[in-house]
Parts: C-alpha cells; structure tokens; sequence
C-alpha cells in the first residue's frame, strides 16, 4: 500500500493524482470546446468553476501538507459541481431531449462531470479517513519536480479556461445557448 512506506509521500502522490485527473478534466472539456465547436453553457461553466475549487483543495494538499481543511475545499467544490451537474442532468431527462452538446462514450459531459464529482467526494471521504495532518514538516519538504509540472499544468489550464470564457461571454452574463465568442465576434466586426 502506498501509505506503508512513507504515509506523507503516499498523500502527496495520491493528492498529485487527483489534481492530475481534476487537470486531465478541465483540459479534455477545453480541447472539446474547440474540436467540435461546442461552447460551454452557463452550467457547463459553473460545473469547470467547480472542478478548479476542488483542485485547489488537492494543490494545497499538495503543496502544503494534507488537511481536513482542503479536503472540505474540496467536497465543497464538488458537492457544487454535482449541483449544477445534475441540473443539467434533470434538464435533459426527458424522453428524445438530446441533451446538450455531443455525447463521449455515450454520456454527455455533464453525466460525466457528475460521475466524477461524486468520485472526487468519495476520494476526499477515504483520505479523511487515512491522512492525518503531517504539521509545518511537510513545508519544509520541497515538492517534486512531477508535482510541479502537475502544479503549473493545472495552472495554466484554469487560465487557459479562464480567458476562454472571457472571450466567450465578456465581463457580464453567458448565453443561455451559446454559438459563438461574443469578443471576438465585437473584434471582426469592428
């Protein structure tokens, strides 16, 4: 078991796993939004926003020790991720609603984002459990190198994520039903 050996190492490779996946999410959402043309509703967004509160939650862990006070970050961002997923989810329930956007492995993004919030929860549930809080020593470890290209990845695809919905919605509400970026459609028009 990854906890025998070195339980502090065994959360930050557990916790560097779990960012690695909330990063592997964000950027698979992102590369979809531009390979077939489908911009993110306003649930799709807040369900991204979701996602990066829980990822801050495993950064902090990662960087500075684990604590039930990250985790709890954590569970808050995905119990509210599972809130606007499963709206989604209830929005397109009905019999011939083809939901919204195009289906991977036949679920939409927003079933799949539901499935992995409840993961990320029960993920933080079973580290509650055996993590315990390794105090200021585990600060005075520095991270390693695979940790801080988890670290910079999920950075730059929450940017990445960040100037996206910029261009797509401005500084005011998003589409109900968005088709195009309102900033750049304002660029080539002028």
């Amino acid at each position: 078991m990854i906890f025998s050996l070195n339980p502090a190492r065994g959360s930050r490779i557990l916790n560097a796993l779990a960012l690695l996946g909330v990063s592997a999410i964000l950027c698979m959402a992102f590369v979809w939004q531009f390979a077939y043309d489908e911009l993110p509703c306003p649930l799709c967004l807040l369900q991204r926003v979701a996602l990066i509160l829980a990822g801050v939650g495993f950064l902090l862990n990662l960087r500075l020790g684990p604590s039930p006070m990250h985790y709890a970050m954590s569970i808050a961002g995905a119990m509210g991720g599972m809130v606007a997923s499963g709206r989604q989810v209830l929005l397109h329930i009905a019999p011939g609603d083809p939901g919204y956007g195009t289906p991977l492995l036949g679920l939409h993004f927003y079933t799949w984002a539901f499935i992995a919030f409840a993961g990320i929860i029960a993920f933080c549930v079973v580290m509650l459990c055996v993590d315990r809080k390794w105090g200021d020593s585990m600060l005075k470890k520095p991270v390693s190198a695979l940790g801080m290209v988890i670290m910079a990845l999920f950075f730059v695809v929450v940017l990445a994520n960040a100037g996206s919905t910029t261009l797509q919605c401005g500084f005011g509400p998003c589409p109900d039903d968005p088709v195009s970026y309102l900033w750049l459609d304002r660029a080539a028009a002028q």
